[in-house]
């Protein structure tokens, strides 16, 4: 009993735990959830009076969110230190096929260190992955008013139309870097 505990959980688990999430921050005095705005609030922490973005109450209006990424951290740690989580990704044999014509040999761990790592940072595929893939990132998801989790798991429970949106937007976008950006970045013919 404990080894099924213990082991992945399914799709079919995982996915309505997370649904029942969005009713429950709704009933308990509601709040919003995402991940991205963290790192406004942890930018209001660190440098509190310098920006006016950064100016705000965030101890009233985003103390919880906090706790909350903080612990996805935890709990990722203890994922992988006390239940021996962590191990490869599974990728099916035509996607290893497919990355392996575009260069990439790394299919150990979470990410390639083929594109993420400080020695991909010396080439201009790993500037742009990196550096400038997250410097985009950061900016849709504020310009966006959201995240991916913030807006296809609250903002579509809470039918809000911007959300609608978003989640297109960000469907159309891993599209694009998958079938175009990925291959001109990393130096492959489309």
């Amino acid at each position: 009993m404990l080894d099924a505990l213990l082991a992945p959980w399914p799709w079919w688990i995982a996915g309505p735990l997370i649904g029942l999430l969005v009713p429950a921050l709704l009933l308990v005095g509601n709040k919003m959830f995402g991940v991205s705005a963290n790192l406004r609030t942890i930018c209001a922490i660190a440098a509190p009076a310098r920006v006016p973005f950064f100016r705000f109450d965030w101890r009233r209006t985003a103390s919880w969110n906090l706790a909350f990424a903080t612990g996805i951290v935890v709990g990722g740690f203890l994922a992988v230190a006390l239940l021996g989580g962590g191990g490869d990704v599974a990728i099916s044999a035509a996607t290893r096929a497919d990355l392996a014509r575009l260069g990439i040999s790394d299919f150990g761990g979470l990410l390639p260190d083929d594109l993420f790592s400080f020695a991909a940072l010396r080439t201009p595929a790993g500037i742009v992955a990196v550096l400038l893939g997250g410097f985009l990132i950061g900016f849709g998801a504020s310009y966006a008013g959201g995240c991916t989790s913030g807006h296809a798991i609250m903002g579509l429970a809470d039918r809000q139309l911007p959300s609608l949106i978003a989640v297109i937007g960000f469907f159309a976008g891993g599209v694009a870097a998958t079938f175009w950006l990925l291959p001109l970045v990393l130096g492959a013919a489309p």
